[in-house]
């Protein structure tokens, strides 16, 4: 700029017109050039390359009592609901119990909602407070109209049936401690004979029966293989530079390559590992698709671009 002015040669005032104008251009110049390299960075995308598509809920479910595998009610291929039956173990002997506990929790809620002698007591006590009390109204009205006697027993009488009354009232708390017991020991029971039915842990897809009906199963061993393809995860891995704390909820596009073309799914991240690996210098991060329509496969590879 200072050669530019030396070389015009112009008038003091001139000059300094001149120095200011240029100056102003190369300032509005530099300002342009931040402000595009702001949108370029509002606008940066990270692309994962390697992206393999992997199931977030899957499960191996067991066998959780020893016995006999008396029916399997599904088939490879099959969707299940929560809690549908999917194989049952023999449960003679653990319903019979269940059906005897049941019996003998009736027989102690019976007992323990009879309150007829708590009943019968409290009643005896209060006639004979009240015969007690017209005594002693007596005796202040008409001196030895009641003997003494006769006095020690109504009290005496008074007495007794409070402390029966009392001890109705024990033997019913104690009658309900039982039904609570015998509550329990039918809840125990009837858990017996869940145990032995082999039931979905969630909503999905029968895609391997190990079981057979008439085979003996132990506790432990695999008799269903469940999955649940609704919904799925698409793992890859980013630079560490570009794992930021926010890269978290960020909107993905994940392309997947099927018979010469490519289909393209929404998903979000909702994971980003807190470790980077030592040989890559990578961190592992995944997004979660909805994949309600079966159009996508665990094990497929895809690509991923991560919006910033």
């Amino acid at each position: 700029m200072v050669n530019i002015l030396n070389q015009i040669k112009p008038r003091p005032v001139v000059a300094v017109v001149f120095a200011c104008l240029l100056l102003a251009a190369v300032v509005a110049a530099a300002s342009e050039n931040r402000a595009a390299g702001s949108a370029a960075s509002a606008n940066a995308t990270i692309e994962v390359e390697s992206v393999v598509l992997r199931l977030l809920e899957e499960a191996e479910v067991p066998a959780q009592e020893s016995g006999v595998v008396t029916s399997v009610a599904v088939r490879e291929g099959q969707r299940v609901k929560q809690g549908e039956l999917l194989a049952q173990i023999d449960d003679q002997v653990p319903r019979l119990a269940a059906n005897a506990a049941k019996a003998e929790f009736e027989i102690a809620r019976a007992k323990a909602e009879n309150d007829v002698q708590l009943r019968f007591a409290k009643k005896s006590l209060e006639v004979s407070e009240a015969e007690l009390r017209r005594s002693t109204e007596s005796i202040e009205r008409f001196p030895k109209s009641v003997s003494q006697s006769q006095l020690d027993v109504e009290k005496l009488n008074v007495q007794k049936n409070r402390l029966e009354a009392e001890q109705a009232e024990q033997e019913r708390k104690i009658a309900t401690l039982e039904m609570n017991a015998k509550q329990n020991e039918l809840t125990a029971a009837q858990a017996e004979v869940t145990r032995r039915r082999i039931v979905a842990p969630f909503d999905g897809a029968i895609v391997q029966v190990y079981v057979r009906k008439g085979e003996w199963v132990e506790p432990g061993q695999k008799a269903l293989r469940i999955v649940n393809v609704d919904r799925l995860k698409a793992e890859g891995f980013v630079p560490a530079a570009q794992a930021t704390a926010d890269l978290d909820g960020k909107h993905v596009r994940v392309a997947v390559e099927s018979v010469g073309s490519a289909s393209q799914f929404d998903g979000t991240i909702v994971f980003v590992s807190p470790e980077v690996d030592p040989i890559t210098g990578q961190v592992r991060v995944w997004a979660e698709i909805d994949n309600r329509n079966g159009r996508l496969r665990p094990g497929q590879a895809a690509k991923m671009v991560v919006r910033q």
